[in-house]
């Protein structure tokens, strides 16, 4: 019975994709004005559903962007569709020379990669945070300096960043003495996962196999620069060199160098903005990443481990998480990106929606607290 439910499982997943694939071809000749129209052609999502993911999508550079509401329209296909439509933008296809099937295929594998039972590591993340990127790509400090392989990179790093991420933090891996723990040697464990597994899918699907091989290897190796400029301890190292280039004005972006480091911080910047943008999105995602946090906390509880951090639902409220995160990590970087961008509109924006949340935040820490004096004396009272 259960080889047979592997079967029938694995089939599943095998209609699965393939309908995705088919969904993603669609998709994709949709937003280059090459829908089909003769009769009988395969719609596999309905034609108001696409129009309205186009109508989106000529949005796609706008701050309050919607991806709740753009995955909901691309049915659960937000990171392919959002990926296909900005290669498009930049003509990295025909700059590149990519095949459409290879490319189609990667980024298929990469969004099934992500799990998308993660209330917060999931693909939906990974889509929002490729939307921020391009916000940031655009820059006027930044956008002409960029060469097509900048743009490319920082795409692709901020669509694979967090793939097959198993919605635990590394503490976790390490104390429970998981395979990739040990196989990192217990440093940027879930990112250098990340990054092997983007590799791993870029050579499966051969998307770059048309190009030199020292080319692609390049490739390789600064995806993962990017991606392992997302791990959280380093924050420290980034943000002092980060400080120390804006105060001795050192940044030269015709370095190439220096636009990869600029391309990490805005990649660590689009990775935790959730803070700044508008607070009926900024919310959905504080909420989810402390769900996130709350599960690992209940395993934790479960195998009788030390609750880490922030995973106690009891003790750490979604206020008190936000309020922490903001305060020692979102403001600090996005204090420094406001002095690069001297300042942009999108920055006084993004400022705005952080103070503004963070104010909320504080206000409804302060009415928990209040409501839960109202009820401690009566908890107080009840018999053991």
């Amino acid at each position: 019975i259960d080889q047979q439910g592997a079967v029938e499982s694995g089939t599943r997943r095998k209609v699965k994709r393939l309908l995705s694939f088919q969904r993603y071809c669609h998709a994709s000749r949709l937003l280059r004005g090459l829908v089909p129209h003769t009769p009988g052609s395969l719609h596999l999502l309905d034609d108001d559903y696409l129009g309205q993911a186009a109508h989106m999508l000529s949005k796609v550079g706008t701050w309050n962007f919607d991806i709740f509401l753009f995955d909901r329209l691309t049915n659960g296909n937000s990171l392919v569709t959002l990926m296909c439509h900005l290669f498009n933008v930049y003509g990295l296809i025909h700059h590149f020379q990519l095949d459409m099937v290879k490319l189609h295929r990667f980024l298929g594998m990469v969004q099934e990669d992500y799990h998308s039972q993660n209330p917060y590591h999931n693909a939906v993340h990974a889509a929002d945070v490729t939307q921020a990127m391009y916000c940031y790509l655009k820059e006027p400090k930044l956008a002409e300096q960029l060469s097509p392989l900048d743009v490319f990179l920082g795409l692709m790093a901020a669509a694979a960043h967090d793939v097959d991420h198993p919605g635990v933090n590394q503490p976790f891996l390490i104390k429970t003495r998981h395979h990739l723990a040990s196989l990192y040697q217990n440093t940027s464990v879930l990112e250098s996962h990340h990054w092997r597994s983007t590799v791993g899918m870029l050579r499966e699907s051969g998307l770059l196999s048309h190009l030199p091989a020292n080319m692609s290897h390049d490739m390789e190796q600064q995806l993962g620069s990017l991606i392992l400029a997302t791990d959280i301890s380093r924050q420290n190292e980034f943000m002092s060199t980060f400080r120390e280039h804006l105060d001795n004005q050192d940044l030269d972006l015709q370095h190439a160098p220096h636009r990869h480091f600029i391309l990490q911080i805005s990649l660590k910047c689009a990775d935790v903005c959730n803070p700044c943008r508008v607070w009926e999105l900024s919310r959905q995602w504080s909420e989810r990443v402390c769900e996130e946090f709350y599960r690992q906390g209940d395993l934790e509880r479960k195998f009788d481990l030390e609750i880490s951090p922030l995973c106690n639902q009891q003790a750490d409220s979604v206020p008190a998480i936000q309020i922490g995160f903001i305060s020692y990590i979102v403001e600090p970087l996005f204090e420094e990106w406001h002095r690069f961008t001297e300042p942009s509109p999108l920055s006084q924006t993004m400022m705005g929606h952080l103070h503004k949340n963070k104010a909320r935040w504080s206000r409804l820490r302060h009415i928990n607290n209040c409501q839960f004096d109202k009820v401690l004396p009566s908890l107080l009272l009840c018999p053991l």
